[in-house]
């Protein structure tokens, strides 16, 4: 009889593991919610604002000069300053009034804003802004804008960026990237830096 019990026991263990496993499988793995690049909105940026199972409401709308979009049941509301996921939640808000449960996804189809910019001035072959991408350093910046000229003191540029208002400015060692390799001075940037090349001095 306690030989009997066991596989009893045995054959219960393996019947729960089996359930276990199949209920994994048919499970969806947890989704992962997309890291907020705190992209910003502004004036001359073009929007696709998309309300799921409503067409109608679904367009594709520039923001005006005074920083502000109008859709088919929203008028006027603010864009410039925000993030694509808090004018989402903004127009869910409103929209709420006419529409039941609405869903709201809004993307920046053309960033044309100057908060959609990384400017790079001083001693480069082609001073210039750039559309920012996700994932821009120094090197692309300074590349795009044609490399460091003959009279760059690289190793005394810097990065000017304005958050919450106030104006900090960061050192980069641009003729140690290029020249030497040193990929610690690659940094990331923001939308709305501005990469400084000052000139040497003779």
């Amino acid at each position: 009889m306690p030989v009997r019990t066991g596989w009893i026991a045995i054959a219960m263990a393996l019947l729960t593991a089996a359930a276990n496993f199949a209920v994994a499988q048919d499970t969806p793995p947890a989704q992962t919610a997309p890291a907020d690049n705190q992209y910003v909105i502004g004036p001359g940026d073009t929007l696709n604002i998309f309300v799921w199972n409503h067409p109608e409401l679904t367009v594709q709308i520039p923001v005006r000069p005074d920083g502000q979009i109008s859709t088919p049941l929203v008028e006027n509301m603010v864009a410039a300053g925000k993030t694509p996921s808090r004018l989402a939640r903004d127009l869910e808000e409103k929209l709420t009034e006419y529409v039941r449960s609405p869903t709201v996804n809004v993307i920046v189809t053309t960033p044309l804003s100057t908060f959609s910019q990384v400017k790079v001035i001083g001693q480069v072959a082609k001073p210039q802004a750039l559309s920012y991408h996700e994932g821009m350093k120094v090197m692309d910046a300074i590349l795009a804008a044609g490399g460091l000229s003959q009279y760059a003191a690289g190793n005394r540029a810097k990065i000017v960026r304005t958050e919450g208002g106030k104006e900090k400015e960061i050192r980069v060692r641009a003729e140690d990237l290029f020249n030497k390799g040193d990929l610690s001075q690659n940094l990331a940037l923001k939308p709305g830096d501005v990469v400084v090349i000052p000139q040497s001095r003779f």
